[in-house]
This record gives structure tokens, sequence and C-alpha cells, in this order.
């Protein structure tokens, strides 16, 4: 969330004097994660809340998907004719550059009438199509703009063999508007691709004019075909829109496969649902068709389906960062709408322009770099990025907030990006890593969330640079933000299937450095309610750490506070198995391990929340025999420790004010109150507690007087 978020103190934030993200410090100042060192710590609660709530869904959603290997770049199926990415035909493959090394390209010339009959064979026209034949068999001249790799070139050559021209001629890229008109010297048609504008070389509506005079000399009509672009001036431009996917696909299979099979079988297909499904671009719909011709049923087939999809996005990640057309100001996009997918689409473009300053200082080191104020509009950024937005309604601590959000089509991308510009761009990182660092200093929390998730996706692809560059300082800040980051990518790191994690984690908890010591403790904590089976080795290690040495105040606290959030989320089942682990540490022969327990059970107690120990309880805990039995051995042990008697009530508290607004947990209350009884002393603190018991309001809870009664049962004759 932005906007409320930043009104509110960071728990990490430098001092107001301080730089901002992607700024550096001044001379002499502390470094980035040297920085207000007499901060409290996040309480630990709070930081899970935040991690849940900002953390990218492909990662807390599904986590598991990640844990296969990537394809690897092969391009299973990758074949067929290709007009510069933007016609794929069947058979073999054409290549067409702009420059120096390809001499053809400059020329003009015929383009081959069989070329062009097997591009109609498979054209499909889209909706803009009919509207632009109309316009260009009436104006005799139409210029077609559209965003990157959207078909313009083809749709512009079936434009003129749809008029029936007697040929179609390719006229040099190189020419220039003032020039065109001169270029027009032979009957049929004409199509100038991609003609670069700029504000000093615009198309104007007089070049347009000398054009179509020339072009009624010679009875031909043209088409020049541009990206959006502003430097049209008089010049009313035909947008395209591509066709569909399913319509590409459906084009080419009624080719490759003319009677063979039902289509709508192929289309159905999990895989072939899923392609389509990402908004993609009709060059890559057409490659897909034609691996999806040879589909025969098997398995093998069917996964040479699936590899598909990922091996184009590999390519088109490539594609993105390795063209060097591309700009450095559209691959900070890119890179940033990775970190900030399906987030607010302001926060992607803020960021983007930092990360556009780090690439001009790393690039042009003696040049001051320099932000364009205004740019591209975001339908056209998002366009080139393969993306889209939407407003939705964010949800605020003062309500809900209307928020224009962005993120890419095809979900796999943000991962295959940051893995990409981290793995095989390595000059990029210095200016990646101090955006990175800016990123986790920002204060809003959902900023300094996706910097984790950043940093946890570029540590699954090569974790000792990632640690060394990012995870290791911020574990051994003398500042508790930048470790509370750090457990932030380590926790998440070890959920996209980061090698050796928890053995990092496990090490450090015994580190001679107490941030690293803090971290993994914290870590540990975030990590058991998302993965459950790792409750158990988590739990040990921080009881090792109890029991070996707690270290000072803040450590002891972050230990408690860590074990607590082991009882704060998971299934039914693990959460009764958490509670049975805790009551054997009760048993443990260190007075360090017990204190351990008992304080991080009435912590987890001592909560209201959704997902809290009363609520799972109440809804299932007190089903279970085990679990209810463990239950109430830590109630009586909290409650008859003299450490931990005033907090457990406290906690108490907590469960009937629950218990108060729930009749599930009014129940299980009813339930637990007499399994805590096992002395007279236990009934005379209870009934003390529910007497005196006020609520904030100052009233007295009506459930109290009901507890009572439980606890006093009449006695029977």
């Amino acid at each position: 969330m932005t906007g409320p978020e930043a009104a509110q103190p960071p728990h990490d934030a430098p001092p107001a004097a301080g730089p901002g993200p992607g700024q550096r410090p001044a001379p002499g100042a502390p470094g980035p994660e040297e920085e207000r060192t007499e901060e409290l710590p996040q309480e630990a609660r709070a930081a899970q809340r935040e991690l849940f709530a900002h953390t990218p869904g492909f990662i807390l959603g599904d986590s598991a998907a990640f844990g296969g290997s990537l394809v690897g770049g092969a391009q299973h199926g990758v074949s067929g004719g290709r007009v510069d990415g933007d016609v794929y035909l069947g058979g073999r493959t054409e290549h067409h550059y702009h420059g120096p090394a390809d001499a053809a390209a400059h020329a003009t010339g015929e383009i081959p009438r069989a070329f062009l009959e097997t591009l109609a064979a498979v054209f499909a026209d889209g909706p803009a199509f009919a509207d632009a034949l109309r316009r260009l068999r009436e104006e005799r001249i139409l210029v077609l703009s559209g965003a990157h790799a959207t078909g313009r070139y083809a749709a512009a050559l079936m434009l003129l063999h749809r008029l029936g021209v007697p040929a179609v001629h390719a006229l040099d890229p190189e020419t220039t508007p003032g020039a065109l008109a001169g270029r027009l010297t032979r009957p049929g048609g004409h199509v100038l691709r991609d003609l670069p504008l700029s504000r000093n070389r615009p198309l104007r509506d007089t070049h347009l004019y000398a054009a179509r005079e020339q072009l009624e000399k010679c009875d031909g009509h043209l088409v020049v075909t541009v990206e959006n672009s502003p430097h049209l001036p008089g010049v009313t431009a035909c947008a395209w829109t591509p066709p569909g996917a399913e319509d590409v696909v459906r084009a080419h299979l009624a080719r490759r496969r003319p009677g063979g099979g039902d289509p709508e079988r192929l289309l159905a297909l999990p895989p072939v649902a899923e392609f389509l499904a990402a908004g993609r671009h009709p060059a890559e719909a057409a490659a897909f068709a034609e691996a999806l011709a040879a589909y025969d049923g098997s398995e093998q087939a069917l996964a040479r389906l699936t590899d598909f999809g990922q091996a184009a996005v590999e390519k088109q990640c490539r594609d993105w960062l390795g063209d060097p057309a591309t700009g450095l100001r559209d691959k900070a996009f890119l890179i940033s709408l990775a970190v900030f997918d399906q987030a607010p689409y302001v926060l992607a473009a803020e960021l983007a322009d930092l990360l556009y300053v780090h690439f001009q200082e790393l690039q042009h080191p003696e040049q001051p770099p320099e932000i364009p104020v205004f740019g591209p509009a975001a339908a056209d950024r998002l366009a080139f990025a393969r993306a889209v937005g939407e407003v939705r309604g964010e949800a605020t601590e003062w309500g809900t907030v209307t928020q224009f959000t962005a993120g890419f089509l095809e979900e796999r991308t943000p991962r295959v990006l940051l893995t990409e510009v981290w793995t095989r761009h390595p000059s990029a990182r210095p200016a990646l890593v101090e955006w990175i660092r800016g990123l986790a200093r920002d204060g809003r929390p959902l900023v300094r969330t996706r910097a984790a998730a950043a940093t946890a996706l570029l540590a699954a692809a090569d974790l000792p640079s990632t640690m060394a560059h990012l995870v290791d300082p911020w574990a051994t800040s003398r500042a508790y933000g930048p470790r509370v980051t750090a457990a932030n990518t380590l926790t998440l790191a070890q959920l996209l299937g980061a090698p050796v994690v928890l053995r990092l984690l496990t090490q450090w908890c015994s580190d001679g450095h107490g941030g690293r010591r803090w971290t993994a403790i914290r870590a540990f904590g975030l990590l058991a309610p998302l993965r459950p089976d790792l409750a158990a080795p988590a739990l040990a290690a921080l009881a090792g750490r109890a029991r070996a040495d707690a270290g000072d105040r803040a450590e002891r606290e972050n230990l408690t506070e860590s074990a607590a959030l082991l009882l704060s989320g998971g299934p039914g089942r693990r959460r009764g198995e958490v509670l049975s682990e805790f009551v054997r540490l009760l048993y443990q022969d260190t007075a360090a391990v017990r204190d351990l327990a008992l304080g991080a059970f009435v912590r987890a107690c001592d909560n209201a929340e959704d997902g809290a120990l009363v609520g799972w309880y109440a809804e299932s805990g007190m089903y279970e025999a085990d679990a209810a039995g463990d239950l109430a051995t830590l109630w009586r042990t909290a409650l008859n420790d003299r450490a931990h008697t005033r907090p457990a009530l406290d906690a108490l508290h907590t469960w009937v004010y629950v218990a108060g607004r729930r009749a599930d947990a009014a129940r299980a209350l009813e339930l637990l109150l007499p399994a805590l009884v096992v002395t007279a002393d236990d009934r005379k603190r209870l009934d003390h507690e529910l007497r005196t018991l006020r609520a904030e309001d100052g009233r007295r809870p009506p459930l109290a007087d009901h507890l009572l009664t439980v606890l006093h049962p009449a006695p029977t004759h």
C-alpha cells in the first residue's frame, strides 16, 4: 500500500536528514546499514503481518511450483518462418535486421509472392483490420501505429495483399519522411517498415500529401508502420490492435492440420489454456501453434507444450535485457515492475527511475544522471512490458483506498526476469544492489517487503553472491530494520527453494555475531507458519540457542517472540504437533529452555487476531484430545510459574474477551477452565481474576459471570 503507509514512521527508517532510496549518504555519514542503532526492533507479529500482506502472491501462494528446474533456455517447438518477431510462418526461420551488417535489409525490392501467399494462409485479421483496409483503399496511404511485437508489419503486408495489388515493394527502412514521395515510383503496393521518428524527425501531414500525389500517378498504395509515437503532427494514424492469441492459434491449426482432429479439444488442454491466458503476442502464438499442431496425445507431447510457455518467457526476458535498441529507462522499468508485480503502478514507475539513475551512473560515470520529468503513458509502458493494469481497492487502517495496480500477464515473468538480469548480466549488479538497498530503507512496508522478495529470488538463483552483496550486510547491521529485511529474505528464499538456507539459519543461531543470531532466530519464527513441517526443527534451533546462552535482553525477547510465531499459523494438526513440542521442552534440564517455552506460549495466547491460538483452539483444538491436553498442561504450568503467572492471567483475559464475541470460543473456554484447576489455589486464582475482570471500557464482560458458574459448578444431589 502506498499513501497512508508513507505517513507511518518506518521501523528501520534513516534519520530525517538522511538519504532517501536511491540517494547516497553524505561523506562521513553512516552507511546504509549503520543507521538508527537506537531504534527498537519491530514487534514480531507486526513484521509477520507486513510480510504476509506485501509478499508477491506467486511466492506465498504457490511456492512449491518453483521447486523444479527451469527449462534452461531450450526453445521447444520454436520453429517456422519469422519476419523480425512479427510474423511466424511454417518450415523455416527468416531474420531481418536493420544495420550495416545486413545490407539486404536496406535494399528496396519486391517481396516474393510465395511469402505473401503463405502468410495469407495463416493470418488472423484482428479487430482493427477491416477499418484499416477501408482507409487504405480510400486514401491510398496508411500510417499503421501500434505497440512493439504486435504484428504491425504482417498486417501491413496483408492489407496490401487484400487490395489485390500486382506486387508489394519493401522500401529502404532508412528512408526519411522528406524523401518518401521520391521512392514511390512503381505501381502496386509499398511498405515502409518501422519508420524511426523523433522530435527532430517527425512524419508530417505534408509528407503524406506529397506521397499521395505520387501514388495516384503510379497507381500505388503505401503502408507505413511506426511504434506508438507523438511525432506525427497532423497525421491521423490507424491504431493497430492485434488479433487474439487464440485466433492466431486457430488460423495456424487450420493450415497445419486441415480436417485433422478437433481444435476445441486441443485448445482445452491445460498448458494451452495457460499459454493463451498470458496475453501472448501474435508471433509467440504462431510459434506455439506449430508445436500444438504436432501434438499426438502422448505425455511427452503434453510436456513439450508445458515447457514451451516457460521457454517463451525466458526468451522474452533475454530479448528485453539483451536488445541494445531497448533503452536503459525501459529496462529499468521492466526490472522495477518485476519487483512490484501486482502492486501500485506508481511504485513501479517511481522506483524504476531511481534504478535508471543507478544505471546511468554505472554506464556513464562522467555525466550527471538525468530523468525526463514526463515520459511514456502508462498504457504504452505496460503494453511494452506485456502487462496490464486495473483499479483495485487496497485496505488501509483508514479504510479502502483505490489504487491502479499493474502486473505481468505471464506470472512467471518476474522470477525469470530478475534471475536473468542477476545471472546473465553481472555488469548490472552494482546498480541493482544499490537500488535494492535503497528499497530496503524505504518508509513504506510494501517497498521494504518487495526488496526482500526480490532478494530472495536472486538468492534462489545465486545464493553466494546474494548473501555477500545484500543479505549478510543486512544481517550484521547494528540497526534492527535491515535485520528484519534479512530475515524476510531468508524466509522467502527457503520458500522458493534456495539451497542450504535451513543449514545456514541453524549455523547462524550459534554464530558469534549477534546480528546474524538475531536474524536467524526471527527467520525461523517467520518460516514455520508458512512451512509447518519445519516447525519442529525451528523450535529445536531456538531451544538450542536458549540452552547455550540467551544473550542480552533484546536477543531473549527475540527468541520469545519468534518461538511464539510458531503457534501463530499452520493447519490444525501441525499446530497440535507444535504444542506437543512445547510441552516436551517443559521437561528440558535447563531453566532457560523451560522459560522460553512458557514465555512463547503465553505470548502466543495473548493475541486476539485472526489465526491466533484462541481461534484455532475454538475451531479444532478442543476436538483433538492430545492437543487439548497439551494446551491445558501449558496453561497450568504458566499460571503456576512465578515468572509467568501475571502474563498468563493477562492472556487469559484476552481469551475471555474473544469468547465474548465468539460462541465457539466461549464453549472452548468452558471446557478449558476445569482442566486448569488442580488445587484450591488454582481455583482461588481464577475466581479472583474472573470477579475483578473489566473490559477496556471499564465494564464487566457478561461472560465472566457465566465462567464463574463453570469454575464453581453447583453440587449434584
